[in-house]
């Protein structure tokens, strides 16, 4: 009876959508960030978010008890734990400042069993305390030390150590960061640490081959030049065997079983990055494996191992490919999809013998399910949903597209349409993504995408040029062009979505964060009459303000800012605040007072720009949030607001009151 009545109403006029929106179900928190089965098999460990925090929680598989837990202070978060012994886990640490802000890494890291015993602060600059009896101390001589987690595949059940980067703890406010990066064999339990491997560039990465040798290290100084070092084994010297040039480097991503081939992503000059095996002998390059037009997305290993046999590709949805179809896991991978067709599969963790793979099932629809798979028994049993209270069945698909630019560049990136709005033109939103380089927009559940198609609205996101996932050169592209031919593939998008009968030519509006919010007002100041308003969540709107007052600066992110944005005397020309006399449609505009990528100040003075030209203009400011509106009621008020300023121009729905279990509970 409950589906009926969802279907009849979902069939209704998209007067019915506008009926209203119940912003709590999308601005409530996931039921967990993260889950991983322990590499026997008798444990969970599951990331929890809460209002002010994450907490770590292991449960026992067969009683379903809470058997050990672990959080720590207000605003951190757990940035990710690794099972490294069949009963211990490595735990590192976050701050979060926001929730479009990557949250700052700490270089924190604890040690916990399974049953929350042996608690230990490995590595730390704070003594944080989560609550009565937890406060945890640092190892001596460790709180001037910032730690990494590299050696990430479980050893056996003995193990007392596992490998770390380290290097020393710098501020995060400090106006310098670069510094030499070590590998230490770090105690589980003492935090003793040993050197293993130094190398000779600054802000580096290492990789590990089978054997757990530190074989090769990526780092880049203060000009920017990534550097790719390679040494026979722990004992050998460093030989320099990449620099990048033209912008185009290569990244190891593993070994074969004998250690003897190096597998390497390599960015191209053209197209998207291949996979290549490198003979360590020889030198000899062969590519394994490489799409038309997309990049390589997660490697794909054989279990417990660092031995590569595929990838995962975001070409429009979620597929895989392998360079050694023979592989179980490669036959595991294609049984999975056949099981859960036209859904993503990601097998997030697996135990030590295999028996058991822990897989996520996703899609645009659904936020994610996660099953346990017996690989003997081949069955599947449902262990939890990211967010029971949506029924995939309810929500809206989001297609992929190709489009052609003016300058004959074939783009890439997503339309969403309301569930059951029939094929006529709608009102449309233009959601540009952040970044704006190397981000992209995926397959995948986007709540703001849902949110907006609830309400009655296409949704139309673009991965213009300059966004990630499709080579280096369609990357490159965008390069400089802040205002430029970046602005002018949004411009052709929302031409494009006109001409095929998407989008109401008379009702569509801009609305994006951080960049998006840029190219939002941007938007409607070069293209005054083709949107009906625009909405800028922390945006930057004042180009040369943003390279001269950025508070992280640095050498390096001055060096990124002036080749990648511009000069700031050439800048001016393509800073909406600086040609608001252009713009002629309604602003909304939001943003944060503790804002370190966005500054308010930028929202400010694109607001007295507005006013100065007499367009209208709402503004929302929050003096305690920062890139991203973190509390629940503020991301609440946000979106609430966001609606009834859509609303006016476009004529969607708006927000009703709810706690995020009516409109699209099951």
């Amino acid at each position: 009876m409950k589906q009926v009545m969802m279907a009849a109403l979902l069939a209704l006029s998209m007067t019915a959508h506008a009926a209203g929106v119940d912003v709590g179900a999308y601005v409530k928190k996931d039921q967990f960030t993260d889950i991983k089965v322990s590499p026997g098999g008798q444990y969970f460990a599951a990331t929890v978010p809460l209002e002010d925090r994450t907490i770590l929680a292991v449960i026992e598989r067969s009683t379903n008890k809470l058997i050990g837990s672990f959080k720590l202070g207000e605003h951190t978060d757990i940035n990710d734990f690794a099972w490294v012994t069949p009963e211990r886990l490595v735990i590192g640490t976050s701050e979060k400042f926001g929730l479009l802000e990557e949250p700052e890494l700490t270089g924190e890291l604890y040690a916990m069993n399974a049953d929350g015993s042996r608690l230990e602060m490995l590595v730390g600059q704070r003594v944080d305390d989560g609550g009565p009896g937890t406060t945890i101390k640092p190892k001596k001589g460790n709180d001037k030390v910032a730690a990494f987690l590299i050696d990430a595949v479980p050893a056996g059940k003995d193990a007392r150590t596992v490998l770390i980067s380290a290097q020393p703890y710098v501020d995060r406010n400090a106006p310098g960061r670069d510094v030499f990066t070590t590998v230490e064999r770090i105690d589980l339990f003492t935090g003793r640490m040993q050197r293993v491997a130094t190398v000779p560039v600054r802000n580096a990465d290492f990789y590990l081959d089978n054997k757990g040798a530190v074989r090769f290290a990526r780092g880049t100084s203060s000009d920017n030049v990534r550097k790719l070092f390679y040494r026979a084994d722990n004992n050998a010297d460093w030989d320099l065997i990449t620099i990048e040039k033209g912008g185009l480097f290569e990244t190891p991503v593993g070994f074969s079983a004998d250690d003897k081939i190096a597998y390497l992503r390599v960015e191209m000059p053209s197209g998207p990055d291949a996979i290549v095996a490198l003979d360590l002998v020889t030198r000899k390059r062969t590519e394994v494996l490489r799409d038309d037009d997309t990049n390589p997305g997660q490697i794909i290993y054989r279990n417990g191992t660092r031995i590569p046999i595929g990838a995962y590709f975001w070409d429009g949805k979620l597929r895989t490919a392998f360079f050694d179809p023979s592989a179980p896991e490669a036959r595991l991978q294609h049984s999975l999809e056949a099981a859960f067709a036209g859904d993503g599969v990601v097998i997030t963790s697996q135990t030590a013998d295999s028996g058991l793979a822990l897989v996520e099932v996703f899609s645009d629809r659904n936020p994610g399910d996660f099953y346990l798979f017996d690989t003997v028994a081949k069955k599947a049993s449902h262990v939890l949903a990211r967010r029971q209270w949506f029924d995939p069945e309810q929500q809206a698909q989001m297609q992929p597209i190709t489009i052609t630019a003016r300058d004959g560049m074939k783009l890439h990136g997503y339309v969403t349409r309301p569930k059951g709005a029939g094929e006529r033109p709608l009102p449309m939103v233009v959601m540009p993504h952040g970044g704006p380089y190397g981000i992209r927009d995926a397959w995948a559940f986007n709540d703001e995408g849902q949110l907006l198609a609830q309400a009655g609205y296409a949704v139309l996101q673009l991965n213009y040029r300059g966004s990630g996932g499709y080579g280096r050169s369609y990357e490159s592209a965008g390069g400089r062009e802040w205002g430029g031919e970046m602005q002018d593939d949004l411009t052709d998008a929302t031409r494009w979505a006109i001409t095929q009968g998407i989008a109401d030519k008379s009702r569509i509006c801009l609305y994006g964060a951080s960049y998006g919010g840029y190219a939002s007002l941007m938007g409607v100041a070069k293209e005054p009459s083709l949107y009906a308003c625009a909405a800028g969540y922390v945006g930057v709107y004042d180009l040369p303000k943003m390279q001269t007052d950025d508070k992280r600066e640095n050498v390096r992110v001055g060096n990124w800012s002036k080749e990648w944005v511009g000069d700031a005397a050439s800048l001016g020309a393509v800073s909406p605040n600086r040609i608001a006399d252009r713009i002629k449609v309604p602003v909304f505009l939001a943003a944060g007072g503790e804002d370190e990528i966005a500054p308010i100040e930028h929202s400010k003075m694109m607001e007295g720009a507005l006013r100065k030209a007499g367009v209208p203009v709402e503004t929302l400011y929050y003096d305690t949030e920062g890139h991203g509106f973190y509390k629940p009621e503020h991301q609440q008020e946000f979106y609430t607001r966001l609606l009834a300023f859509l609303s006016r121009s476009l004529g969607g729905g708006v927000a009703i009151t709810g706690g995020g279990e009516a409109k699209n509970a099951k």
